[in-house]
């Protein structure tokens, strides 16, 4: 990429960042280029879809989580590891107004940009349930599909709460309830 190139792209990725937490997830394409100061043919070299966009502005964001699903994986206690990771989804998940149900369709399209973000957690998310399972303290028939569905619902109706900060929390106990062996 040319210098010009990637300066562009970095700015577009800081605007985004910036426009999608204070927009939600569904900002406006054409205001993330104008912040960046580019046109938005400009942004759409760089970015050709939103779920694009979406997937290079978390890509931060998953590294983390797969980095905390690693550092989960080595503790002694499976079921507690996986919960803790199923509420950094909930976080993440909720970090952005509209990311939740993005998540969500993106489970279902594997073509989808967003895809991106999935497959890495999806993987990381079986190494914990899986440890949780062969520790008897979860049910054979979850899987980290459904989890992954829940933690999404879960942002979801929170972001549709916001003045209810212990929403997720009781949903998410709500839901572990189910799931335990």
């Amino acid at each position: 990429m040319r210098a010009d190139a990637r300066r562009n792209h970095e700015r577009l990725l800081t605007e985004a960042r910036g426009t999608f937490a204070a927009q939600g997830a569904d900002a406006s394409l054409e205001e993330i280029a104008r912040r960046a100061g580019v046109g938005i043919g400009t942004l759409y070299r760089h970015f050709p879809t939103r779920a694009e966009l979406l997937n290079a502005v978390f890509q931060e964001a998953l590294a983390e989580l797969l980095r905390r699903s690693t550092e989960l994986a080595e503790t002694e206690e499976p079921c507690r590891a996986l919960v803790e990771w199923l509420r950094a989804l909930i976080a993440h998940a909720g970090e952005y107004r509209g990311l939740a149900h993005a998540l969500m369709s993106a489970s279902y399209d594997r073509s989808s940009a967003l895809a991106g973000c999935s497959e890495p957690l999806r993987a990381a998310g079986e190494r914990l349930l899986g440890r949780a399972r062969e520790a008897g303290q979860v049910r054979d028939d979850v899987s980290i599909g459904d989890l992954m569905q829940l933690t999404n619902a879960i942002a979801l109706a929170a972001e549709q709460c916001p003045e209810d900060r212990a929403l997720a929390d009781r949903l998410l106990a709500l839901t572990l309830r189910g799931i335990k062996d």
